[in-house]
């Protein structure tokens, strides 16, 4: 549900037809459990969240995609603001928490702890917003029929 608010708060930030907010909401909302219930052990899934966001990533552009026509949008409409929820801000936090205590400690190993804790913290933040981006591209570039007609008045093939 908060996903799905965030979505539309975000959605609104770039002025898009009301219409396109209950998408927005809907493909956020199933994005953000999807890579719940893949990460969570207790639903039979264990992931990582690298790949977890890749996956869920993938079913937002999915989602976008074919929910763009009834949206009468184009599919980045929807599926930008449904993924934003899913910016892993923590590690984005960690990251810059951890460079500042490398600068600001002079001792070796309290130097070589942080610098650990920021690349670690960093590299994952990195792959994760690399797996968003890749895994809501990939659907449009192979439904790239559907995805860039979704604006068209005509039927799609």
């Amino acid at each position: 549900m908060f996903a799905a608010i965030a979505a539309i708060g975000f959605s609104a930030i770039s002025n898009p037809p009301r219409r396109t907010y209950p998408f927005c909401a809907l493909i956020a909302a199933v994005g953000h459990s999807t890579r719940y219930w893949l990460m969570n052990p207790e639903f039979g899934a264990e992931l990582h969240i690298v790949p977890a966001t890749f996956l869920a990533a993938f079913i937002i552009g999915l989602m976008g995609v074919f929910l763009s026509p009834l949206a009468k949008s184009p599919a980045e409409t929807c599926l930008f603001p449904a993924l934003l929820p899913m910016i892993p801000g923590i590690y984005a936090y960690k990251t810059f928490g951890a460079l500042a205590m490398c600068v600001l400690n002079h001792n070796r190993e309290i130097f070589d702890f942080y610098f650990y804790r920021f690349s670690f913290n960093g590299l994952t933040c990195l792959c994760i917003l690399l797996s968003m981006a890749i895994g809501a591209t990939i659907p449009i570039f192979l439904f790239e029929k559907i995805s860039f007609q979704a604006t068209r008045q005509h039927k799609i093939m």
